[in-house]
């Protein structure tokens, strides 16, 4: 038997964190939320999602703690929603960026990534990384710039 049979790993955090937000919908939304996209018609246009979908995932997302909830009105208007990502939110952000380098490593789009991630004093790419080093700095989401990168094409 394999050694991993003999404990329960149910709090496992890469567990929770998948159950949290490992749905490709809510993935997609964190992402869009990255970008800057705020209002539920803008996530829909972006996504091309079922409007019942996008529903149910910022619902658990906001109910998660990861985006919250924003009354907006515009002039004559009704007063509708936007969504914004919190802190633990913004935490997340590190780990959807590990993905896309992972897939620009092991299968990178033919134009070049569509996103960069840079520090802007230097100018250099951002890189998500493990290190057993206390004394090493992480920067924090505002310490980089995303921009978009060569395989960014415009629509239309």
């Amino acid at each position: 038997m394999h050694p991993r049979f003999l404990y329960d790993l149910d709090d496992c955090a890469i567990l929770g964190a998948i159950e949290m937000v490992g749905d490709g919908w809510t993935l997609k939304i964190l992402r869009e939320a990255v970008y800057g996209l705020r209002r539920f018609d803008d996530f829909a246009r972006a996504l091309g999602c079922g409007r019942g979908v996008l529903s149910d995932r910022l619902k658990k997302l906001t109910a998660a703690g990861l985006m919250e909830r924003k009354a907006y009105a515009e002039a004559g208007q009704r007063a509708r929603a936007e969504y914004h990502l919190t802190d633990m939110g913004w935490d997340a952000v590190p780990a959807l960026l590990a993905l896309g380098e992972w897939r620009e490593r092991w299968a990178p789009a033919v134009g070049g990534p569509a996103m960069r991630v840079t520090e802007p004093k230097s100018g250099r790419p951002a890189r998500v990384v493990l290190t057993a080093d206390p004394k090493a700095a992480a920067l924090s989401m505002e310490e980089v710039r995303i921009s978009l990168g060569p395989g960014a094409r415009r629509v239309g």
